[in-house]
């Protein structure tokens, strides 16, 4: 399912113009992208927690120059679903 796809069932369910609803969906992920980027998580009772996790140093290598480098400690994106949304996804229909 693609942005376009879920703009166009709320739009459908809710009867709000699309324009507006992705206006909305924006604005939503853009909040999120801002909390995570300030190092706040996001919590969505029922849905599940946006969380910025830290992955720690290590070594890598570069197999065609035959060399080690060192990746430094840096943080990613996660997502974390809530057990409600992990159970309604896990049950077989």
């Amino acid at each position: 399912m693609t942005k376009a796809d879920i703009v166009s069932e709320i739009a459908k369910s809710t009867g709000i113009e699309k324009g507006t609803v992705l206006a909305c969906v924006e604005a939503f992920m853009n909040s999120i992208k801002g909390s995570l980027s300030s190092g706040e998580n996001v919590y969505l009772r029922g849905f599940g927690s946006f969380v910025v996790k830290t992955r720690a140093q290590k070594t890598a290598r570069n197999i065609s120059r035959n060399t080690t480098i060192i990746i430094p400690e840096h943080k990613i994106p996660a997502f974390k679903p809530a057990k409600v949304f992990l159970n309604s996804v896990s049950k077989e229909k």
